[in-house]
């Protein structure tokens, strides 16, 4: 995997803990998960559409 790709990946699992941190110290908010859903999907697409 790509160092880039990594990043992403930890970028990405770092965003889900701090929401979930959020989300569990003062409720919910529907624009941080839709971006980290959006974040999810683009580490997903550099996934997907690296070289082999």
């Amino acid at each position: 995997m790509p160092g880039s790709t990594k990043t992403m990946g930890a970028l990405t699992v770092g965003a889900l803990v701090t929401v979930s941190a959020y989300t569990a110290a003062l409720g919910s908010n529907g624009w941080l998960w839709f971006g980290w859903v959006v974040l999810g999907l683009v580490t997903l697409a550099m996934t997907v559409s690296r070289p082999t």
